[in-house]
């Protein structure tokens, strides 16, 4: 899914715009609990319901993060995640200054608005339907070959047995 969804890379100017709306120059940390930051999470999901849900990965859907946080956020929506009683979401944590946090996140959202393409418009309904006709075809060979593995993997298991007590 990924493959589809284009990377921009942000700029040192765009990356130190960003931790500035976040109030974060002098010392990077996780957005959603405070902790200390381990890598970037989009703010918005990339992919929901096994579909692209139009956000781009670029800095105005990048916010530092712990790894805690952006595992338990998963494609959630951020706000309603940093409020729910999630395991590992800051109210669950008890993370103290939550609501300072939400609002520096929302004025974040405001100055650097997030980028939503329409995929299938943009790169017309044709591409798009044998683009996920492909997705879906492949989908059904990794079954397949999932299961032609299980296979090979008891049958060698059972030579290998067989092998074993021949040799005893």
């Amino acid at each position: 899914m990924n493959g589809i969804i284009p990377v921009v890379v942000p700029t040192e100017a765009e990356v130190r715009a960003a931790l500035e709306i976040l109030g974060m120059l002098d010392r990077v940390s996780c957005s959603y609990c405070g902790d200390t930051s381990t890598e970037w999470d989009h703010l918005r999901p990339l992919v929901s319901n096994q579909r692209p849900t139009g956000y781009i990965s670029e800095i105005h859907n990048l916010v530092p993060a712990c790894g805690k946080c952006n595992q338990s956020k998963g494609n959630k929506d951020w706000l309603t995640w940093m409020r729910s009683s999630a395991p590992l979401s800051p109210r669950s944590r008890g993370v103290a200054d939550i609501e300072d946090r939400i609002a520096r996140l929302q004025e974040y959202e405001r100055q650097a608005s997030p980028t939503r393409v329409d995929f299938e418009a943009a790169v017309g309904p044709d591409l798009w339907q044998r683009h996920w006709a492909h997705h879906t075809h492949l989908l059904e060979l990794m079954r397949v070959a999932d299961q032609d593995a299980q296979e090979i993997r008891t049958r060698v298991r059972e030579a290998h047995e067989a092998k074993r007590q021949t040799a005893t």
